[in-house]
């Protein structure tokens, strides 16, 4: 099988983070923060491991930042309901997934704030700048397209949002692991991602880094494990924001996989990306009936004519190829390619793919080309 859907979810898990999610269950089963026995302490250090694994991959100072999430939806829904307040205005990018748009329609849609969209094709401070406003509260981007791999730069971003003193969330689902990300050099107010992504995690664990380590608005109360005499969440993080037990083994297990990429080096993983997705496409440009759209830092959108993306994906399921079709939870971005009715094949590379992983790609779409186009 050749595993093209790394953007969903990243497979094969290394074996590291197998080792660490089978030892989470033996040695650190307790219910973190809850109890002080040693299983619940255990668990409890392993986590605390994880914020520290997780700060010093994106050179931030304070390992209480990081507040653990279900997934990076449930981060950037935490992050926008607690750092946005009635009357703001956003910004965001014209290809940004549903975790954050549909968020920011639901206040939108109570009336309770207003955004724009910028271009990221154009001049990124220019069409930025030109939509500020006095009320302007909060930039919201993705740092890279789950569609098409572009990315918009962090260092532009937070640039503008220092200038103007304006909060700047990030969605980094998916470019962790790809490529370095420095909060130091290039701060933001919350980044947000997933750990089953390319950070080799599995499912059932996100974050989101603050910079800010006060609570803001409380989204979601319960038991924190401290000061359980009070009837409010705690006014400071991780705690406050992390109402009920935590996933101890998923955290385990990103833990993992953060170390495992650091151990691979992250300009060592984004320049095989780079090449493995220049192999992909100019592979694919070389075949008759294939329309590709997109192709950059891992992600490769193609359709083959008169194939809806649907039949392209089965046919090649069928033949032990998994990919993803459709429009990807990001309509925003199929609009801006022209696809928002048929939706594109993509497909999705990880630093584990290898080049007969691509030839063997190439072979069975051109066989499929000449079949149905």
């Amino acid at each position: 099988m050749i595993y093209l859907d790394n953007a969903a979810t990243s497979y094969p898990k290394p074996p590291a983070v197998i080792k660490a999610l089978v030892r989470s269950f033996k040695a650190a089963p307790g219910n973190p923060g809850r109890s002080s026995h040693k299983l619940s302490v255990a668990a409890a250090e392993a986590i605390y491991n994880c914020r520290e694994d997780i700060s010093e991959l994106l050179n931030t100072n304070d390992p209480e930042g990081v507040v653990f999430t279900y997934n990076a939806t449930h981060a950037l829904n935490l992050a926008i309901k607690s750092y946005i307040n009635d009357g703001d205005h956003v910004i965001t990018s014209d290809i940004e997934h549903n975790a954050v748009i549909r968020p920011l329609e639901k206040l939108k849609n109570e009336g309770r704030i207003s955004y724009n969209v910028f271009c990221s094709d154009d001049v990124l401070e220019q069409s930025i700048e030109k939509l500020i406003k006095e009320n302007t509260a909060c930039i919201i981007s993705t740092n890279q397209s789950n569609v098409t791999g572009k990315r918009i730069p962090l260092e532009i971003l937070s640039k503008i949002a220092k200038r103007h003193g304006i909060k700047l969330i990030i969605d980094a689902s998916q470019s962790l692991g790809h490529f370095e990300i420095d909060l130091e050099k290039c701060p933001c107010d919350i980044l947000c991602g997933p750990a089953h992504k390319g950070l080799f995690g599995i499912q059932g664990a996100g974050f989101a880094v603050f910079s800010d380590t006060s609570r803001k608005k409380s989204w979601i109360e319960g038991g924190s494990g401290t000061d359980s005499i009070s009837t409010q969440m705690p006014l400071y993080l991780p705690e406050g924001y992390e109402a009920g037990t935590l996933g101890t083994p998923a955290i385990c297990a990103l833990g993992a996989g953060v170390r495992y990429v650091k151990s691979l080096g992250l300009p060592y993983v984004e320049h095989k990306l780079n090449r493995l997705t220049a192999m992909l496409s100019e592979r694919l440009q070389s075949i008759d009936g294939i329309k590709l759209y997109a192709a950059e830092n891992g992600i490769v959108s193609f359709n083959l004519k008169g194939l809806k993306s649907s039949q392209t994906a089965a046919l090649l399921d069928d033949r032990r190829i998994c990919v993803r079709s459709g429009l990807h939870c990001a309509p925003s971005a199929h609009k801006k390619l022209g696809t928002l009715t048929e939706g594109t094949v993509r497909a999705s590379l990880s630093v584990q793919n290898t080049k007969q992983d691509i030839d063997t790609t190439y072979k069975i779409i051109s066989e499929l080309a000449k079949l149905y186009c």
